[in-house]
């Protein structure tokens, strides 16, 4: 399917100073992603971050409130990630009925785990998007609510 825009969600999950994330390894080498993806038919935001957490950290989460938005304009980036524009809307979660996070029974292609990151660590890591400075500025209470886009991240 084509879109003039891809909208995605995923989930920031915090907890003892750590961030929960999905780990890949592709050509590329190892990275890291908070755990999202696009919005299905019929699906609200706030939903696919809470089926996204499932499928790609298996935990169960409740959604409190948003933390990020970002955006990535192909053409403003010399297409680093593809060719497709997207919006994703990161959500503050927390992680309930006791669930563990695991690699899924089925995980998505080059998924290779999901790990806790220690907050101090998000600078030794590669992480997509780019957000350590803004997720350590929002754990800290320092982040401001703002569009955060491809092109501003340190590269």
């Amino acid at each position: 399917m084509s879109y003039p825009i891809r909208v995605r969600a995923g989930a920031l999950i915090i907890e003892d100073e750590r961030v929960l994330l999905a780990k890949f390894e592709d050509k590329n080498g190892v990275h890291y992603n908070l755990p999202g993806g696009g919005v299905e038919k019929g699906e609200s935001t706030s939903e696919t971050a809470v089926r996204e957490a499932k499928e790609e950290a298996g935990v169960e989460v409740d959604v409190q409130k948003l933390a990020f938005i970002y955006e990535y304009a192909p053409h403003q980036n010399e297409n680093l990630f593809g060719s497709t524009p997207n919006l994703s809307l990161f959500f503050e979660c927390r992680i309930i009925n006791g669930s563990e996070p695991c690699l899924p029974a089925v995980p998505d292609a080059n998924q290779t785990g999901v790990e806790w990151v220690h907050l101090s660590e998000l600078n030794s890591i590669v992480l997509y998007p780019n957000i350590q400075r803004q997720i350590q500025d929002y754990v800290s209470g320092q982040y401001v609510m703002g569009l955060i886009e491809e092109k501003s991240l340190n590269k």
